[in-house]
């Protein structure tokens, strides 16, 4: 027959759980208050084991049948082992039992949320809104509801709310920065991270999301001035020192940069983003061989980052040695085949090696990924007119107008090929058309066809438009 002995356990977690293991050894029947069984139930979760912890649950329903905590605590640990119904149906029984508690409905709001079942995910929330003491996490949760319902504008309004009960909730400062981010609305993120630390002048977070606002409105010095701040603040924070990295190679202050790069290393393990940020740099200081060195470093450490075995690439196609430039474009190629900037370095490169149906295929798919890349198709069309394709030649460029109509030296190279191929009263046409849209451009003309200088016609037609 089993005894059952009763012990306030509440005072001491570790004799709680001790006498606990003890009872299930001997298969005895002891008697816990909640408190105690609620320390043995935290103890296994701390220790992640969730089965364990809902054995202790059904021992404690068993002994305080009334108290709803301990429903609350068997769906938490349903939904880690994703017994999803279970949960919801030991939710509707802690209702029952105490509508007042809070736990209850943000429980079964984030089962609704992850289901994607969002109005009955915000009814719970908004009843969890009544009854909480601290409401800042709720509020966050609605944002995030909103924000999967792409209701951005409604999502901001419920992260201001959240930051309002709580100016540290760091997630709330990000998730708002990402809504003015998708909603393009950088102004307004500017002004509010600006106000915001009127009030919260050392939280590193705003002064981290005003410098990358600032970034996104292209005012690099003003962001640069918001990312020190942040690192006064926190030095530890790497972030930071990247993101003020990237803004000083925006201003092409690319030594610096370096600097600002290397200082992440002090506070986080080197990654190859930094290490294909910091080859970026000495690549445009025409330091090659640095600039290879840390390409290198950053394909060891992540082989599908297509920007560094591209960066190899460009260092060898500086020294002049396409071939094995070449095998590198294709290497990025390979991780990203609808990159419009590799096919660009592939076309290039196939043209020095005077590979010209591969590198008029190359630029090809140039335009046709990008087709408002007025440089890929000038080239495009270059290599047409050097094979004496004419035709060929003013096909391509007539397309490239098509798709970019604003566009002088487009004009003004279809000016060229039609006096190149005889048509003159076509291409005087596009000479005016060419002029209208950029008369101090005319010089693109002579560069292609200097002979072109000593006709008294077009000179003519040029000093009419000349300001």
């Amino acid at each position: 027959m089993e005894e059952e002995f009763e012990f306030d356990y509440s005072e001491d977690p570790k004799f709680s759980v001790e006498r606990y293991e003890e009872m299930i050894r001997n298969h005895d029947q002891y008697f816990f208050d909640a408190q105690a069984f609620e320390n043995i139930i935290d103890y296994y979760i701390e220790k992640n084991d969730p089965a364990k912890a809902l054995q202790v649950v059904e021992y404690a329903r068993s002994q305080h049948p009334f108290a709803s905590v301990f429903l609350v605590k068997q769906a938490q640990l349903l939904v880690v082992t994703n017994r999803i119904g279970d949960a919801l149906a030991a939710l509707d029984k802690a209702e029952l039992l105490e509508a007042g508690e809070a736990d209850i409905y943000i429980i079964r709001g984030n089962l609704f949320e992850n289901m994607e079942r969002y109005s009955e995910a915000l009814e719970n929330y908004e009843r969890a809104l009544d009854l909480a003491e601290e409401t800042d996490d709720i509020l966050l949760h609605i944002a995030y509801v909103y924000q999967n319902m792409g209701d951005y504008d409604t999502a901001i309004t419920y992260l201001k709310l959240c930051l309002q009960q709580n100016m540290e909730n760091q997630d709330a400062l990000y998730e708002l920065a990402f809504c003015y981010d998708v909603m393009d609305n950088q102004e307004e993120s500017v002004q509010f991270y600006m106000q915001y630390i009127d009030n919260e002048p050392y939280s590193y977070a705003a002064w981290y999301n005003l410098g990358n606002a600032y970034t996104k409105l292209s005012l690099f010095e003003k962001a640069i001035d918001a990312y020190d701040y942040a690192i006064l603040i926190k030095d530890s924070f790497a972030s930071a020192y990247f993101n003020k990295g990237n803004a000083l190679v925006n201003l092409e202050k690319y030594a610096e940069a370096i600097e600002v790069y290397r200082q992440t290393f002090e506070y986080e393990q080197p990654n190859a983003d930094t290490y294909c940020a910091i080859g970026e740099c000495y690549e445009k200081l025409e330091q090659m061989d640095e600039a290879r060195s840390f390409y290198k470093k950053a394909v060891k450490m992540d082989p599908k980052l297509g920007d560094a075995w591209f960066g190899i690439g460009v260092t060898l196609d500086f020294e002049e040695r396409f071939f094995e430039a070449l095998h590198f474009y294709k290497k990025a190629l390979d991780l990203d085949i609808a990159n419009a900037d590799y096919w660009f370095a592939i076309a290039d490169a196939e043209y020095k090696l005077g590979h010209m149906p591969e590198a008029e295929s190359a630029y090809e798919k140039v335009v046709e990924l990008n087709p408002i890349d007025v440089d890929a198709w000038l080239d495009y069309s270059s290599i047409l007119y050097e094979q004496e394709r004419l035709h060929d030649a003013i096909e391509v460029i007539a397309e490239a107008i098509k798709n970019n109509p604003d566009s002088a030296e487009l004009y003004y190279r279809m000016v060229a090929y039609l006096f190149a191929k005889g048509e003159y009263s076509e291409a005087m046409n596009h000479l005016e058309m060419a002029l209208a849209a950029d008369p101090d451009k005319h010089y693109i003309l002579f560069d292609y066809l200097p002979q072109l200088q000593k006709n008294k016609v077009i000179l003519d037609i040029i000093n009419r438009y000349a300001r």
